[in-house]
């Protein structure tokens, strides 16, 4: 069985509500949003052309690059157009006051 640690990587109030911030863990550029409530992570890098996916517009679940108007829906990485799971995501939660994330 392989250990899937979590790794903090922001103070929780570093995201308000609707908004993203972009770290680097490890060898991994993240986005991480804070949308109606909930918490995602997912590559940070558009699977298009590289852009900046937490500069991003996010609205209805999704997000769309700012380079090219690449969607993808936050939840589950699915680019909306094509349908098919283009950017990774990873499971990240809030606790004692940090937003974690872990790294599979």
């Amino acid at each position: 069985m392989t250990n899937n640690p979590w790794t903090p990587i922001a103070d929780a109030d570093a995201i308000d509500e609707g908004q993203a911030i972009e770290v680097v863990v490890g060898d991994l550029i993240l986005a991480v949003f804070r949308n109606n409530g909930e918490l995602f992570a997912m590559d940070g890098m558009c699977a298009h052309q590289g852009g900046p996916i937490a500069q991003g517009k996010v609205e209805g679940g999704c997000v769309t690059c700012p380079w090219h108007g690449w969607q993808y829906e936050l939840a589950t990485g699915i680019q909306t157009i094509n349908r098919q799971p283009l950017m990774k995501t990873f499971d990240v939660r809030e606790q004692g006051g940090k937003i974690e994330v872990r790294i599979a």
